[in-house]
């Protein structure tokens, strides 16, 4: 049985269904339409339809159309909008809708079993493993796909791949070519990962099949690969690629055994690829051909094709993106017992590298081996095995960056500009997440022209976004962004020299207290960490003490003499005089701060009594 669409051609019995409906037709256009859906995707000549149906008899063209007509109007199928039957004017016909084999389904199932065995060597991405294989299956039915793998750097795009091609590599029917874009050459040799790709084909076991099919439908292509003295048709083996020659022998060679063409870091990509895989995507003629493309979304020129070719095909239905996000705390777990080739790992790690590394698998590998380097975690005899063990607490311990995360952070940095870099910087001074509007002040920008390239910047660095909007005591509005990890926040905060940094927070720090006039306690923490960041002790100290106050008011005692005990500690750090006169205050609010807690205890300790 022969399926496409909601009809069903009964190729043992002759006769077509439609949802369970024998629909009645003569045996001669039975014929037509047998002999197209069996040979779907390619055309098919008047002279060999005429010879494949009345051999060796003499037949008028003109019945063909008669025949053509009438299948259509069964079919419900347009000439001018054609979803089954394709005129090609003078030439034949082309049957252009996906046809399936229900016995080859069968066998399809049996021939994906092997996609349910997990892959060595990647943890946490079983659904998106999942989602690969459902389009594998439905590869393996004839329809053609394209689907985009995206994520950050790190993240596992390429370990997902090669899981994937693991699983892949095993189906008898499958062939998997793979080509690497790399940067600086998309704009200066086009098709790189294309040749890479056909390369890989050539030089497969299906090699010979490869090259005559490149040989007979696109020489060019076979030529520029080196290859030419295997070209039978030497005419064209000198002009120029055509991408449609190339897209027509791809179909072919994946008409007889399935192929899956992978395409990695398609950011860097020249826009002759990205048009190819376009092409290969929007295509109408059946072929079991999957485009697997890799890329990072906000890691490419803004000018580049690749989004808006993305989006169209998403739009249209032809195409899938599978996201990558950040592994769960289980994965990471998982990754380090691997890693370590232990099941129990020391107690916190997994926690700490999560929080540190925010799910990210290559940051995960990197600080693990900056633990491993500054000996907090070593090897210690347990009985009859050695096991890794901590030092200290991790609790106690300062992951830093390590210093391969930190040089490849650097040389993400030094790609920008100069005003780039110094929004980047500014941003850094609060947290993870950061205003527009303390950008604009430590660098004494205007706030709206710091918003738009803020803007900017987030649309073309994957290592920031803009999160929200904040609205502002004084009636305006800021947006707000966040680095994708803690870890670049601190490249970009270590990177300024101390002078700069303390400027640029105590510029931040008075910007909060103009904002918030008359309401400074409300913000009194925030403005203290800015000025002691700055190394204004006095003034750090003030702000503490005046959170403390606020603290205080609302009750929270625990709190106020938290922030006190910070503020005497802060003003240890003034000289002999000013020392002396801020701690007498402090101490006098500490004081006050302890009474206050000790009532509370007591009032709580007669409450639960009662109760």
């Amino acid at each position: 049985m022969k399926q496409f669409e909601s009809f069903g051609l009964d190729t043992s019995n002759e006769c077509l269904w439609r949802e369970g409906t024998k629909l009645a037709l003569p045996p001669k256009p039975f014929a037509v339409l047998r002999y197209l859906v069996e040979n779907p995707g390619r055309l098919i000549t008047h002279d060999e339809l005429l010879d494949a149906l009345w051999p060796e008899t003499y037949v008028q063209p003109q019945v063909l159309r008669t025949y053509v007509l009438e299948l259509r109007k069964i079919l419900g199928d347009d000439a001018g909008q054609p979803r089954f039957i394709q005129t090609l004017p003078k030439r034949g016909y082309c049957f252009v809708a996906q046809v399936t084999d229900r016995n080859e389904l069968k066998h399809g199932s049996v021939a994906t079993a092997a996609l349910d065995i997990k892959p060595a060597g990647i943890v946490g991405r079983e659904a998106e493993l999942g989602h690969l294989k459902t389009h594998v299956e439905q590869l393996l039915k004839g329809q053609r796909c394209a689907v985009f793998i995206t994520g950050e750097a790190g993240i596992g795009k390429t370990a997902l791949v090669d899981a994937f091609c693991q699983q892949a590599e095993v189906i008898s029917r499958v062939s998997v070519a793979r080509g690497q874009c790399v940067e600086g050459f998309g704009g200066k040799e086009e098709y790189y990962p294309v040749m890479e790709a056909l390369g890989q084909l050539c030089s497969s076991p299906d090699g010979e099949r490869a090259c005559r099919t490149l040989s007979r439908m696109a020489p060019a292509w076979l030529a520029a690969h080196g290859r030419e003295d295997g070209i039978a048709d030497t005419r064209n083996a000198s002009d120029e690629r055509m991408p449609g020659d190339l897209c027509g022998a791809l179909e072919e060679l994946a008409a007889e055994k399935s192929l899956i063409l992978i395409f990695e870091d398609l950011h860097w990509a020249d826009d002759s690829t990205v048009h190819l895989i376009s092409a290969l995507a929007r295509r109408r003629a059946q072929a079991k051909l999957m485009v697997l493309v890799t890329y990072r979304p906000h890691d490419m020129a803004i000018e580049h094709r690749l989004k808006g070719v993305k989006q169209d095909l998403l739009m249209r239905r032809l195409c899938a993106e599978i996201p990558l996000p950040p592994l769960a705390k289980i994965a990471v777990k998982e990754l380090l017992s691997r890693e370590l080739k232990q099941e129990e790992l020391p107690q916190g790690l997994a926690s700490f590298v999560h929080k540190h590394s925010e799910g990210n698998p290559l940051f995960v590998i990197a600080i693990l081996e900056h633990l491993i380097a500054q000996h907090f975690l070593v090897r210690a005899c347990r009985g009859d095995a050695t096991l890794w063990e901590q030092r200290a607490p991790f609790q106690e311990m300062e992951a830093g960056v390590p210093d391969g995360l930190a040089q490849m952070i650097e040389l993400k940095i030094d790609r920008l500009n100069a005003d780039e870099k110094s929004l980047l910087e500014a941003g850094s001074l609060i947290s993870v997440a950061f205003p527009a509007w303390a950008v604009a002040a430590a660098l004494g920008k205007d706030p709206a022209e710091t918003e738009e390239a803020c803007d900017a910047l987030a649309r073309r660095l994957y290592f920031l976004e803009r999160a929200g909007q904040d609205e502002l005591p004084d009636g305006t509005s800021s947006a707000f962004y966040v680095f994708a990890h803690g870890l670049y926040r601190e490249v970009l905060y270590q990177r300024q020299v101390s002078a700069r940094r303390s400027q640029r927070h105590i510029r931040i720090a008075e910007r909060l207290g103009e904002l918030f006039v008359g309401r400074e306690a409300n913000v009194a923490r925030e403005i203290a960490m800015h000025y002691e960041a700055a190394g204004s002790w006095q003034r750090a100290a003030k702000a503490l003490l005046a959170a403390a106050k606020y603290a205080e008011k609302r009750g929270a005692h625990v709190e106020a003499v938290q922030l006190l005990e910070h503020a005497r500690r802060l003003a240890e750090n003034l000289n002999e005089t000013e020392c002396a006169v801020a701690t007498q205050e402090i101490c006098g609010e500490l004081a006050k701060a302890h009474e206050s807690l000790a009532r509370a205890d007591v009032h709580e300790r007669v409450t639960m009594t009662k109760v």
